[in-house]
């Protein structure tokens, strides 16, 4: 993955677009804050993107399997004056996305944000020639299968706002120009973790299409290479800073940008 600048993009814009954050100056509608759910909250950049939004006042419902983990990151939260609960998702497990959905509707009654942020590397090796098909397998079943089974679980709920956003965690290391342009760096060669996120862009790109007449905008975002477990605490940008641009994206307002690929450095190709 190619380290991103690490300049602050608070009050930049996105592709022409007033940032996010200067457009979500009120986090209440309805007589009630903004509802989002984070998968993959409990840590890392799926925790500073629920502690971005929660910031901004609004609900953060934190996705994740691991129960411990979940009720540590919503007590941090709490503990910072933030409005969390705990949500126990595997996004690979149909009845546990179906008790999420469940759990949204009775805690919120609807959602504004959907981030999916839960994903995996598959493990390794990853050259063509050496990977296991069961690596593959995994990778796509959390970083595009879990995506979907969320994303449509959930849409029922998101319709319910009026300014609905889906926000899909994504990699440059997905980008199909990037990876057939000389010189560009797209990270170690692999067949399991960047190939979904080239299948988890096109997949976007057709939720976009068939949400187009709806209020719902989807984006990918890029966090850029951060130091988290994903990658041994390997990258160059904090969790932090990784968060941004989902940050951004959740927050567009209603003429912002849907079916498109973003970083902080701008839009990605795809």
């Amino acid at each position: 993955m190619s380290e991103t600048n690490e300049t602050d993009i608070v009050g930049g814009q996105v592709d022409g677009q007033v940032d996010g954050q200067a457009a979500a100056q009120t986090a209440e509608h309805n007589g009630g804050p903004k509802v989002a759910l984070v998968t993959g909250a409990n840590k890392g950049i799926g925790y500073e993107i629920a502690a971005g939004l929660g910031a901004l006042g609004w609900k953060i419902g934190v996705g994740a399997r691991d129960e411990a983990r979940r009720e540590a990151a919503v007590a941090k939260l709490r503990a910072a004056g933030l409005n969390a609960f705990g949500v126990p998702l595997d996004v690979t497990d149909d009845a546990s996305v179906t008790a999420a959905a469940r759990l949204i509707e009775e805690r919120a009654g609807r959602l504004d944000v959907l981030v999916n942020n839960a994903g995996i590397t598959g493990g390794g090796p990853q050259e063509p020639t050496r990977v296991d098909p069961d690596r593959v397998r995994a990778a796509v079943e959390t970083n595009v299968i879990g995506v979907i089974r969320v994303t449509n679980a959930l849409l029922p709920l998101l319709r319910r706002s009026p300014s609905p956003r889906i926000v899909n965690v994504s990699s440059r290391v997905g980008s199909l120009t990037l990876q057939t342009t000389p010189g560009a760096e797209t990270g170690p060669i692999s067949a399991a973790y960047a190939p979904s996120k080239t299948f988890l862009n096109a997949v976007t790109v057709q939720y976009a299409k068939e949400l187009a007449d709806t209020k719902i905008l989807i984006n990918a975002v890029c966090p850029g290479y951060t130091a988290t477990d994903l990658n041994a605490f390997q990258g160059v940008r904090t969790p932090q800073q990784g968060a941004v641009s989902a940050i951004r994206l959740a927050t567009v307002p209603d003429d912002g940008p849907t079916g498109r690929f973003f970083s902080d450095e701008g839009e990605i190709p795809w």
